[in-house]
């Protein structure tokens, strides 16, 4: 560990002679350390300035007029930080390497192997990366700004499926546990589910717009099957100077408790083949009528009960032009 003032040797007796090049030998071996710049230094000269004591050394190259810092050596920790990032070393024989800052890529890649893995902090497998040959399609992560969320997509050829796979007989869930889980589509597109990707399969399409659609496919002869009650619930419809509204598509199961005379006008949205029901409830000796849109078996309306505390219940299918009874039962008792 030495500095001299200068590394010219200078004609002088043997014995003076050894002892200066033994100084200047010193010197070069040690990279001329100290507390200071050596006495000898030139343009070109790297040397190490131990000022910061033994956990700041600090490698430096004189370039004839500055001292350039190249990093910072640790002699307690044995490590280097590199001042300019992009120094690069060899890092195949460091099994434990350690950043000290953000790595940037700098426009290249990281190359993985197949079914290795990122870690998290406790060294436990947080992402596998699994290798396809001649792999042409790829998983894209895009984070998004305020108001938006990040998108997880497939990238490569036009076309490409995003398969998420459980493995075993675990489940896809959605969702975070703390709210209710909502399953859409981006932008003015219809949501399908089916399955085997469509083959063989029947569908629900729920149609993307105002007053859309949701419709119930079976595949071939296949069936739409309950095991379970299904119900339609029964909605309450009222009357407005003797007449009652009926909207067959918001309320096609209804019920009115009559408060005056009144007529039971053409319900609006029909569609064809629909089936819709009523139950008139008397609330009073009230009269009950129809709109001609209602037709009747031989063509003739029935008589409703009109009695306080009875019940009459009628059904009927829209053909597209007018709506047909199918059934009725009339002078129930309300219980």
């Amino acid at each position: 560990m030495s500095q001299v003032s200068d590394v010219s040797l200078a004609n002088q007796g043997f014995s003076a002679f050894r002892t200066e090049l033994n100084n200047i030998l010193g010197a070069l071996n040690t990279c001329h350390i100290g507390s200071s710049a050596p006495g000898s230094i030139a343009a070109g000269t790297i040397w190490v300035d131990t000022s910061g004591g033994a956990t700041a050394y600090v490698l430096k190259f004189y370039d004839g007029s500055d001292h350039i810092q190249l990093g910072t050596i640790n002699t307690t920790a044995n490590t280097v930080d590199w001042t300019d990032s992009s120094v690069t070393a060899e890092l195949s024989t460091d099994s434990t390497p350690q950043l000290g800052g953000n790595l940037d890529t700098n426009s290249h890649n990281i190359i993985i192997d197949d079914a290795h893995y990122i870690s998290d902090e406790n060294n436990n497998e947080q992402i596998i990366f699994q290798t396809t040959a001649s792999a042409v399609n790829e998983l894209e992560i895009t984070n998004g700004a305020t108001g938006n969320g990040p998108i997880l997509g497939a990238s490569g050829e036009t076309n490409v499926d995003l398969h998420i796979k459980p493995k075993g007989s675990g489940k896809t869930v959605i969702g975070s546990a703390g709210a209710s889980a909502y399953l859409t589509t981006s932008g003015t597109y219809d949501l399908v589910l089916d399955t085997n990707k469509g083959t063989n399969s029947g569908n629900i399409t729920i149609t993307d717009g105002a007053n859309g659609n949701i419709d119930i496919t079976t595949n071939g002869t296949g069936a739409i099957k309950f095991n379970d009650l299904a119900y339609i619930p029964q909605q309450a419809l009222t009357s407005s100077s003797n007449a009652v509204a009926w909207d067959a598509q918001a309320a096609p199961n209804a019920y009115h408790q009559t408060s005056e005379n009144t007529t039971l006008s053409a319900p609006s949205n029909a569609v064809e083949g629909a089936f819709i029901c009523i139950e008139v409830n008397y609330n009073g000796s009230h009269t009950f009528s129809w709109n001609a849109t209602f037709h009747f078996s031989a063509d003739t309306a029935p008589t409703t009960t009109d009695t306080d505390g009875k019940t009459d219940i009628f059904v009927f299918r829209y053909n597209g032009s007018i709506w047909q009874e199918v059934g009725r039962t009339l002078n129930i008792p309300e219980s």
